[in-house]
């Protein structure tokens, strides 16, 4: 598999096989569905493909860890078919099909919406194959989390978690380059709060990690604007824009030409316009060296 930097600006695209994502356009369920998906992913400059096979949005319908694991495998397997050499992310929170991807597909990235809040396995697993590992912030589960949005200040909350749970990482085993953050736009927050959130990501990115940002078409946009979530790329463009504004690297989206545009657009306006600074710092405080052989 090809060689990540995760501090290199790029895009994720999502690869749902399941039959109830919140974005309707997202569901890919069946093979031929997934590798018309992943082919169209690697066209337009996908950097990773996440597979999931769980969907997280309130409401939806309970999945077996045999069920996920079934979809996931095709999801993962179309992307080997098509795009051997591309990286691919796991979106499990259970260490369970985790695990199994990796024993049947060899080294992925765990992408994980509760951090190990959920199944705490899932850490031991990211360390026993040292794969990257993608930390979100949640508060609850999927079904739970809307009834804890209590913050007195969400932003210093959420950096304050993720300063002791890296810790907690690193003290599992895990090495300080397969660690990545996303503050969970959408999980446990409210519309407000997401904002808030939004504008102080620099202060998340500023703790060294590389930062993923996941807003695409999320309640965020289409509340605010009164539409739907087929209705919100352009507030998803908007936002990604300042993401990247605020550090992020990694931007996780359903719209991938759209977002690696912007990527590209973001990146030669810095070339441009550097006084009109990101809020922190491009590199690591190691050097921005952090890379990952997947």
């Amino acid at each position: 598999m090809r060689r990540i930097d995760f501090f290199k600006r790029q895009v994720m695209a999502i690869l749902n096989i399941t039959p109830d994502s919140f974005f309707e356009g997202s569901r890919t369920p069946g093979a031929a569905a997934a590798e018309e998906r992943v082919r169209r992913a690697v066209a337009e400059g996908a950097s990773i493909i996440d597979v999931g096979g769980y969907s997280s949005r309130p409401g939806a319908d309970e999945v077996s860890p045999d069920e996920e694991l079934r979809r996931v495998a095709e999801g993962v397997a179309a992307v080997r078919r098509i795009a051997p050499d591309m990286p691919v992310s796991v979106d499990t929170f259970r260490a369970e099909v985790a695990a199994k991807c990796i024993e049947s597909f060899g080294r992925v990235i765990i992408n994980d919406i509760s951090a190990g809040e959920i199944d705490p396995e899932i850490i031991r697993v990211a360390v026993r194959f040292d794969v990257p590992y993608i930390a979100m912030h949640m508060r609850g589960t999927p079904d739970t989390m809307q009834t804890m949005t209590d913050y007195g200040d969400v932003t210093a909350e959420v950096v304050e978690y993720f300063r002791a749970k890296t810790s907690q990482l690193s003290a599992a085993g895990m090495r300080r380059e397969n660690i990545v953050l996303d503050p969970g736009f959408g999980f446990a927050k409210t519309l407000e709060q997401n904002y808030e959130l939004l504008g102080g990501l620099h202060r998340l990115r500023e703790t060294g990690y590389p930062v993923l940002a996941g807003l695409s078409r999320k309640s965020m946009i289409y509340r605010l604007l009164g539409t739907t979530p087929a209705e919100s790329l352009a507030g998803t463009t908007a936002l990604n824009w300042e993401c990247l504004r605020q550090g992020a690297s990694i931007l996780r989206v359903h719209d991938v030409r759209e977002a690696v545009e912007t990527v590209k657009i973001f990146e030669r306006f810095r070339l441009s316009s550097p006084a009109a600074a990101v809020p922190c710092a491009d590199r690591s405080p190691i050097g921005g060296q952090l890379k990952n052989e997947l």
